[in-house]
């Protein structure tokens, strides 16, 4: 199995031909067929339906390993070629939505400021899409809700932020400055998923006081959960920076004093040791938030 041969597949599910491939490769379309020919009789099975140019599901598999394989080639090359002064690559970091709205427009600069030739690719998601994702090494590093409890992973506590209720200005709890759990609890309120991070939170709070607080609709995505509360569908239980300080509308922020602070932080694979751009992405991330962490409503870096 050779480099050129992976290549070639990934070719094919990116463009979605035999000629196509070849065109993208630079190369001629006997080259390419050769190689997934070649790859095919070594696996043993077929890789691409050769009338429609689709692959088949070991293809797909294959070529999702063969993206990660050609990931570490580059990454070693880039390490190589990077001093300690100068670092060069990609960097494939995930960002929870409503850290992303204010930590990227400060590290993307600082970043290109400090290391010119570090190209950073940014994806939005939640936790519980950007988890598996960095697991399966799609990712280099992801910034998420913790607690996570997982051996594979190195995390790094970045800042913690308060959850806060939203309602809209037309329920009976806006005039409220604060409310207990046990008030929410007599509610259905608009929540995240159980199986979530920022839900374990919540329902282990409430737990202590043998409260059970009830969803009206469950939803996994801080950025949606806060839409909803936006226009009125329920009260919803969100992180501060969910709420930038710069919007208006008919909602207000009612605070839950029995509620612990939200912790977000770095994840990033034990093995195999991110590339040179990514630990110096997390460099960066930690400067900058430093610097204006604090500043964001809600937001302490003081953990």
């Amino acid at each position: 199995m050779e480099i050129r041969h992976l290549a070639s597949l990934i070719a094919i599910a990116d463009h979605g031909s035999f000629s196509a491939a070849s065109r993208a490769l630079g190369t001629v379309q006997s080259n390419v067929s050769a190689h997934i020919s070649r790859l095919e009789k070594e696996l043993g099975v077929s890789l691409v339906e050769r009338l429609t140019g689709k692959l088949t599901e070991d293809g797909a598999m294959v070529v999702d390993r063969a993206r990660r394989i050609i990931h570490e080639l580059e990454d070693i090359e880039a390490d190589v070629q990077s001093t300690d002064t100068e670092v060069e690559g990609d960097t494939r970091l995930g960002v929870i939505g409503t850290t992303g709205r204010w930590l990227m427009p400060r590290l993307l600069p600082a970043l290109q400021k400090q290391h010119p030739k570090v190209r950073a690719i940014i994806y939005e998601g939640s936790s519980s899409t950007l988890l598996p994702r960095l697991l399966a090494g799609e990712l280099d590093a992801a910034i998420v809700h913790f607690p996570i409890d997982n051996p594979e992973l190195d995390l790094v506590e970045l800042f913690a932020e308060d959850l806060l209720l939203l309602v809209h200005t037309k329920h009976h709890w806006a005039s409220k400055h604060t409310i207990s759990l046990a008030e929410l609890a007599t509610e259905p309120l608009l929540l995240a998923p159980r199986n979530t991070s920022l839900r374990r939170v919540i329902d282990r709070a409430a737990g202590v006081q043998r409260l059970a607080l009830k969803a009206q609709a469950e939803i996994d995505g801080v950025r949606l959960l806060t839409s909803m509360a936006f226009e009125g569908f329920g009260p919803a239980i969100v992180p501060a920076t969910a709420i930038p300080g710069w919007v208006k509308g008919d909602f207000t922020r009612v605070a839950i004093p029995e509620l612990p602070r939200r912790v977000v932080g770095w994840a990033s694979r034990k093995r195999p040791i991110p590339n040179k751009p990514t630990r110096a992405t997390l460099d960066i991330t930690q400067a900058v938030i430093a610097k204006s962490g604090d500043r964001q409503p809600g937001v302490t870096t003081n953990l």
